[in-house]
Order: C-alpha cells, then sequence, then structure tokens
C-alpha cells in the first residue's frame, strides 16, 4: 500500500486557512473514493475534503477545532492496489490527476452529481453527502420525513442547510410544549427567551467587530436627485427586459453609476496592508443581500467595469437569485473591492454601513422619496416634486481623505443626476 497524503485545498481567493469542524472518518477506518472525510469551515463557506482514494485512515494530523493553512497536510491515508507514495496537493495536481482524482476535483464533481430517485419518486434514495447522512443518523431522521424536506440544492438536492432548518423545525414543534422557562434575567421585565447564533450570525458578527477595530471608519452623506433615473427605467423597464431578457432595477443603475466613479476615484478601489496600500486593477462589486433566514451575505459582481447595463443587470439578478437559494459557490463570495448595500428596500432613509474588509469603501442607498425642492436654473429658481435620494459612503480614514470621499460621492450623484 502507498501512503497518500491529504493536504488542505485550496477554497478560493483570500481563503488561507479553514477550521476543521468535524473528523468524519477514525484512524483505521476504511474509506471509499469521494468519501468525506473531514468537514471544513471558513469565513465564507462550509465544505467537506473527500477521499481521493480507497484505503484506511492512516493518520489524522490536526484535531477538530484546529485551523490549518492551504497546502498543509491534515491526513494520511494508506491507498489499497497502490505502491508508490502520491501526494493529493493543490500546487502538483496534474501528477495526481494521472491516477486518481484530486480533492479539488472530487469537491467540482460532487457539484454537478445528479438525483436519482427511486421507484416510488421518494427522496429517500437521493444522492447525500455524508455530512446530511451524519446528521440525519445523529437527529433520528426517518426516510418519510426526508421525503418531506425540501432541497435547495443542485436539482433538488437536500443541503446540509436544508436538513438543520428542518431539524429547528422539528425541534420547535415536539420540545417547545415541554421546554423549560426561559431564564428570567431581569424580574421587573417578566421572563426572556434565550436565541443562540447560527454560525453564520457569529460570522457576521466577528466581521463586523474586526471591521471597526481595524478601520477608522468615517461616514459622508449626499443628496441625489434621482428623478431622470426613475423615469427613463420606468419607460425602459419593459422594452428592456423585452430585449435582454432581465429585469431592470434601480440597483443595476447605480451600480454602474459607482463603477463609473470608481474609474474615476481609482484610489477608492484600494485594501491596507499594514503600512502598503495594495490599488486593485479590477472592480469587484459587492452586492450586500438579505437571506430569508435573517442572515447576510455579499455576492461580487467580478469584473463590474468590463460589464455593460445589460451584463450588470444579468449579473446581479443571477447572484440575488441564487444567494437566496443557498446556491453561490464559493469563488462567487470573493474577490470584492468595493460594497454597496441597498438600505431603500427597506425604506430606511439613511444609515452608516460598516466597510466590508478588507476594503476601505461602502455604499449605502437610501430610500427614494418624492420631495418638494427647490429647482436651480438660469432661468431663475422654481418650487417642483423631484425624486430624492440619500447617499452615505463609510470610508476607512487610515487611507480615504475627507477630500476623496466627498469627491468620490459627489461623482456618483453627479453620474445619478446626468443619466
Amino acid at each position: 500500500m502507498s501512503r497518500i497524503e491529504i493536504q488542505l485545498p485550496a477554497m478560493g481567493e483570500g481563503i488561507i486557512e479553514a477550521t476543521i469542524t468535524r473528523w468524519l472518518v477514525k484512524l483505521g477506518s476504511k474509506v471509499e473514493i469521494d468519501q468525506s472525510i473531514a468537514e471544513i469551515a471558513t469565513d465564507k463557506v462550509d465544505s467537506e475534503i473527500p477521499s481521493p482514494v480507497a484505503g484506511r485512515v492512516k493518520e489524522l494530523l490536526f484535531n477538530e477545532g484546529d485551523t490549518p493553512q492551504v497546502g498543509q497536510i491534515i491526513a494520511i491515508i494508506e491507498a489499497e492496489g497502490q505502491n508508490e507514495e502520491k501526494q493529493v496537493s493543490t500546487a502538483e495536481k496534474p501528477q495526481v490527476e494521472t491516477e486518481t482524482k484530486s480533492v479539488e476535483k472530487v469537491v467540482e464533481s460532487r457539484k454537478e452529481e445528479k438525483i436519482s430517485d427511486d421507484n416510488n419518486g421518494n427522496k429517500s434514495s437521493v444522492h447525500l453527502s455524508p455530512l446530511v447522512r451524519t446528521i440525519i443518523k445523529k437527529e433520528g431522521i426517518s426516510a418519510d420525513e426526508i421525503d418531506r424536506v425540501e432541497g435547495t440544492g443542485l436539482k433538488g438536492r437536500i443541503t446540509r442547510n436544508d436538513i438543520l432548518a428542518y431539524v429547528d423545525k422539528r425541534n420547535s414543534i415536539t420540545e417547545r410544549p415541554k421546554a423549560p422557562k426561559p431564564v428570567n434575567i431581569d424580574t421587573s421585565t417578566g421572563d426572556v427567551e434565550i436565541v443562540h447564533m447560527d454560525r453564520m450570525r457569529k460570522i457576521i458578527a466577528d466581521h463586523m467587530i474586526s471591521s471597526i477595530q481595524t478601520s477608522a471608519h468615517v461616514t459622508s452623506f449626499i443628496e441625489a436627485d434621482v428623478t431622470n433615473l426613475v423615469t427613463w427605467r420606468n419607460n425602459e423597464k419593459e422594452a428592456f427586459l423585452k430585449r435582454e431578457g432581465q429585469k431592470l432595477t434601480l440597483t443595476h443603475l447605480f451600480v454602474e453609476a459607482t463603477v463609473k466613479a470608481i474609474k474615476q476615484y481609482p484610489n477608492i478601489n484600494v485594501s491596507v496592508d499594514n503600512d502598503k496600500i495594495i490599488v486593485r486593477k479590477n472592480i469587484g462589486i459587492g452586492i450586500a443581500t438579505a437571506l430569508p433566514n435573517g442572515n447576510l451575505i455579499v455576492p461580487v459582481v467580478s469584473n463590474a467595469d468590463k460589464l455593460n447595463l445589460s451584463g450588470i443587470a444579468e449579473k446581479v439578478n443571477d447572484l440575488a437569485h441564487r444567494a437566496r437559494e443557498n446556491k453561490l459557490l464559493p469563488n462567487e463570495i470573493q474577490g470584492g473591492t468595493f460594497t454597496i448595500t441597498n438600505l431603500g428596500m427597506f425604506d430606511t432613509l439613511s444609515g452608516t454601513p460598516i466597510i466590508n474588509q478588507p476594503q476601505v469603501a461602502i455604499l449605502a442607498i437610501g430610500a427614494i422619496k418624492k420631495r418638494v425642492v427647490v429647482i436651480e436654473s438660469k432661468n431663475g429658481d422654481s418650487i417642483g416634486i423631484r425624486h430624492i435620494v440619500v447617499l452615505s459612503l463609510a470610508y476607512d480614514h487610515r487611507v480615504v481623505d475627507g477630500a476623496l470621499g466627498g469627491m468620490f460621492l459627489k461623482a456618483i450623484k453627479d453620474n445619478i443626476e446626468d443619466y
């Protein structure tokens, strides 16, 4: 038998480590090819590491809770029927693929797996990942119950989030009547309910605190008259849908105006590494997206500076749709250089957003409201009803001064008003 060294695979730009949340195998246990051996988590996504070979687990080099770096060897498997040493490595993938699948190849192939129902059309025979099977076994979920779980994965595949959501719903129904009374923290106000954060909420919380501790936040505000923008969009949206096959929203127009402003002021499109300023040549626009479970995710429109309005609309619509269905790929939430959050979707007038690290600025778009305003012109001033929006820009004062922040914000305003 040969020793196969399993490395922690590369999982996308900016991800240099991952936490081993659970080993799915034990020392000496037999594994099949493609069988998941570990569940890992990053600050972006959860994933599983499959075995590229069949054999037995010889060594597990990290404990649960440890955080190895990308490229480090995390396990060693004695492969069956092989007489030479091999190393499953992200750096040497072509050598591994000559005889067996690399970790990355197995992970990618799982995204393309098809679901096959049994003769009765039930989901109990659907391909389930080892992680999902482990949860099913631990929670004692029957085959009939699995048939009632709605899968949001590829072609209806049941994902980890699907099965956990079902467990939470089932427990809330079966356990609530016999649950102990909530902890009475303040006897003067009565009982309270304690809700534990899920993993994504913990990550968001850590990310926000880290950003506040890292960047010197300053927020500037500006009003923009978007009457022309709103009028043009209302007149063009039906023709745009028929011509491009995409719904046109004001968000797409704001993205286009922001990209144009970034081109005018490229020092907004930077990140900070100690005392070094890294100027990004590409423009990746992150779109803050609220999820049905109340959490937040920021899919990225990569190379937004190379897209026209139709391309921006198609990309934003696709990312937003798949974000809400938990179908984003790891690389689609990476590589952002500037973030936009649309507070107006919730009728909020304005806000002071927190910078999405390692970026140095984030734009918040408030609700568009009709207001009576003074309209200035060469022939004199007049009173009119206009569509007004408040834009707020939070920026990192370590590298973005008030002058740059103000000029950039005004550039967005001008691009919108001159549409």
